[in-house]
């Protein structure tokens, strides 16, 4: 699984482990998470693809205002985590 820009992904290391968050930029090995509550858009995450667990879910809305805006708010992550639905 691919992690783009708008991916929602599970972290798998660090004192953050489980949580979800949504994939605001990739640079190399490193991308740029944020969950709109305890990690802000303004100050993201910065994790290592290899301490990440992709969930096969792309948030089409995140990706596109990334794309087109260059920037999201708090609340349209929450939402996009909010609408995540794991397939167990």
């Amino acid at each position: 699984m691919e992690i783009v820009i708008g991916s929602i992904v599970r972290s798998k290391a660090g004192r953050d482990k489980g949580d979800l968050f949504v994939v605001l930029k990739c640079e190399g090995e490193y991308t740029y998470l944020a969950n709109g509550e305890l990690r802000k858009v303004d100050k993201p995450k910065k994790k290592k693809l290899k301490h990440l667990q992709g969930t096969n879910c792309v948030s089409g809305f995140i990706s596109e205002k990334m794309r087109n805006v260059g920037k999201v708010t708090n609340s349209e992550v929450r939402k996009a985590l909010a609408d995540y639905r794991p397939l167990d």
